[in-house]
């Protein structure tokens, strides 16, 4: 019987790897095996007690972020795996590939609530979408936590987020003190769906249109999940708004996928540095354009105390205690002047 603390490393590991194909994932069947010994060893006594003392099982959290390729979602990661150490726990990760994957955030939460595992902390992608697979997962007793991202809905126990708005704000009153209070500004959207980024833009746009002289001239496309698609999008909103000729002199992108889409569509037609640009999340390539000066700032959220205060949240939770229903984790612009501190490192490096 699987006990050690290995072999559930190694059971863990079998479940995050599903075969891509085409454009659905598969479960293998070596993931199957793993769940089947999961709930084998949750119901086995663990080395050195008892048996008079009953079966010690050891709970097994589930985290479903809303993608998995960028640097945010490491840092959710490390965060989670780090109170799973401290709490004696099993952290499954598992999330779509890209972030704009309902249906396959929705399956894999309906896989899991159908599984042995004590919690679900959730990144919902999409507001609504998401209500009803975690209603289901509440019905079956299971607890769930939501992280990240707003879930309108009430079956989850607490919310540990960004307060999104307010970091929206602090992007917007960053450019309008960037362009002097005037100017033709663009805004590239993430998706429709997504909460935390839709609070990000409304913030934005508040705070940039309490300056009289500044025109938001495009604030209703979306760059879509990847960069790829953020690039693209970028490319045609820099040609439609004359970029290249003095027509466009502020951009803010609200996450990591849309800033590094606009980036590349800038350096492309040489306008980086030429047109004032606000992003959102980090990764090395972002805080390099930091440091050229290619980009003036980035809002940073802090994701790996968002996974590790999640997890935290939940396990009180599943031991009967109080949480609190919101939990905010902060965020800060950054700009070129402060990237070095050292209170800031965990924030610009969430991936490390």
């Amino acid at each position: 019987m699987l006990s050690s603390k290995s072999s559930r490393k190694m059971i863990i590991a079998a479940i995050r790897a599903p075969i891509i194909t085409g454009m659905h994932r598969r479960w293998t069947q070596a993931a199957i095996l793993a769940w089947a010994a999961i709930a084998g060893m949750a119901g086995c006594s663990r080395e050195g007690s008892p048996a008079a003392d009953g079966p010690a099982k050891r709970p097994v959290i589930a985290v479903i972020p809303k993608g998995t390729t960028h640097e945010y979602w490491k840092g959710v990661h490390a965060g989670a795996l780090k109170a799973g150490e401290e709490l004696d726990v099993d952290i499954l990760w598992q999330g779509p590939v890209k972030e704009d994957d309902r249906e396959e955030q929705i399956k894999v939460v309906d896989m899991i609530r159908d599984r042995a595992v004590s919690g679900i902390l959730l990144a919902p992608l999409d507001d609504k979408a998401l209500r009803g697979p975690v209603a289901n997962a509440v019905r079956a007793g299971i607890p769930v936590v939501a992280f990240d991202s707003k879930l309108d809905s009430t079956d989850h126990l607490s919310l540990v987020e960004t307060d999104n708005y307010a970091s929206g704000r602090l992007a917007g009153d960053h450019m309008a003190t960037l362009l002097g209070g005037k100017g033709n500004v663009i805004m590239l959207r993430l998706h429709e769906g997504s909460a935390s980024t839709t609070e990000r833009e409304r913030g934005f746009l508040d705070a940039v249109r309490a300056a009289p002289g500044i025109a938001v001239v495009s604030s209703n496309q979306y760059g879509g999940a990847t960069v790829e698609s953020g690039f693209k999008a970028s490319e045609n909103l820099l040609t439609a708004f004359r970029a290249a000729n003095g027509g466009v002199d502020g951009i803010f992108c609200p996450n990591e996928s849309t800033t590094f889409g606009m980036l590349r569509a800038l350096q492309n037609a040489n306008l980086a540095g030429r047109i004032r640009f606000v992003g959102f999340d980090s990764s090395e390539k972002l805080l390099q354009a930091l440091r050229d000066g290619h980009l003036d700032a980035i809002v940073v959220q802090d994701p790996y105390n968002m996974g590790y205060l999640g997890v935290k949240t939940l396990m009180r939770a599943i031991r009967g205690e109080k949480v609190e229903r919101h939990i905010d984790t902060g965020a800060t612009l950054v700009t070129k002047d402060i990237m070095d501190r050292p209170d800031l490192q965990r924030r610009l490096h969430p991936g490390r």
